[in-house]
């Protein structure tokens, strides 16, 4: 499509009224060439008075060139993580968030950081403990940037100043603590203890820190002597372990043992019960005797007797009877006449 001849119009049918640029720049090269030309007199030659227009184009396009360039360099972004400390001439202006930003380049300093990072610090320091030993601690922090105004202009080196505080709080929470303490059960309330501490001292300096967390990441006796902690380490485990093993054995055998015992109450109760029930029945028994016997002493008498003897014959295997008028004895083997009887009655079968 020929966009040419359209009365002055773009190529989507609209009316074109924006000024040419050349058409710019020759006006406003006109308007610095009259001023000019007035301010050295009305004698002088038209030409030798006034800048050409070549030189007066190119001047507008350097200044154009490096308006263009200049507020690039003022104009820039932060996200959404990043904060911006602006300085000056040297002292504080502001502190400009996340968004299209703006400063003076060339007068304004800047210091961009990214204040939800979470950085880590790790170092590992002998330390003398309460009870005059040496260990090894390795501690880590976790720490972000609260305050980028202070972080900035407080401390010339805040992460320095980090490090020496943390150093500081170690030694003065481990010197409160014995090398027990310090390498078995304590490392969970010194680390505490130096996190609590060590933001006291960053808010004293004022670094703009905030500490998230501070970890005993490992504890070791000095290496001259770690072996023989070593042996004393196991044979502590190996009491807590026998102690564990002795009060699991307790906790199976008295209840064990309560049983036993119970069942042994239950046992004597019952037996109690029975003498008392038995003794009982022997007195009734024998006063109902002693009522018979008032009524037939003799033939009770003869009765009791029969009685006594069948109790005490059925219980017994071999008899001697005393032949009345002789010297001879007579023995009956109840024993072997019964077998005999009961293989007979066998056999018979």
């Amino acid at each position: 499509m020929n966009w040419e001849n359209q009365n002055n119009k773009d190529p989507w049918g609209n009316k074109n009224d924006a000024p040419d640029f050349d058409e710019l720049m020759k006006k406003f090269s006109s308007i610095l060439g009259g001023k000019k030309s007035s301010s050295n007199g009305s004698g002088g030659s038209g030409n030798s008075g006034g800048f050409k227009f070549p030189s007066s184009r190119m001047l507008i396009y350097a200044l154009f060139g490096f308006s263009i360039v200049y507020a690039s360099q003022c104009i820039y972004q932060l996200d959404a993580s990043e904060r911006a400390v602006i300085l000056r001439l040297g002292k504080f202006y502001e502190e400009q968030e996340e968004g299209l930003n703006f400063r003076l380049a060339g007068i304004d300093d800047r210091y961009i950081e990214n204040v939800s990072l979470t950085r880590r610090y790790t170092q590992t320091n002998s330390m003398l403990t309460k009870d005059e030993n040496i260990v090894d601690v390795t501690v880590s922090a976790q720490y972000r940037i609260a305050n980028l105004k202070d972080f900035v202009l407080n401390v010339k080196d805040p992460e320095g100043s980090l490090r020496n505080a943390i150093e500081s709080a170690l030694r003065h929470v481990v010197g409160d603590n014995t090398l027990d303490q310090t390498l078995t059960v304590g490392r969970e309330n010194i680390a505490q203890e130096v996190q609590t501490r060590l933001q006291s001292y960053l808010d004293i300096y004022q670094t703009g820190l905030i500490v998230q967390q501070v970890n005993i990441e490992k504890t070791d006796p000095p290496a001259a002597v770690k072996n023989a902690f070593d042996d004393v380490v196991a044979a502590r485990e190996d009491k807590e372990r026998l102690q564990n093993e002795a009060e699991r054995y307790a906790l199976s055998i008295v209840p064990e043992a309560r049983g036993q015992a119970q069942a042994r109450i239950r046992g004597a109760e019952a037996y109690k019960e029975e003498v008392v029930a038995k003794a009982e029945g022997e007195v009734e028994r024998f006063n109902q005797l002693l009522e018979e016997y008032a009524k037939a002493p003799e033939v009770t008498r003869d009765r009791l007797y029969l009685d006594a003897l069948q109790s005490v014959l059925s219980n017994s295997t071999k008899i001697m009877v005393d032949v009345e008028g002789g010297n001879n004895l007579l023995y009956l083997p109840l024993d072997k006449i019964m077998e005999e009887n009961k293989k007979k009655g066998d056999d018979d079968e």
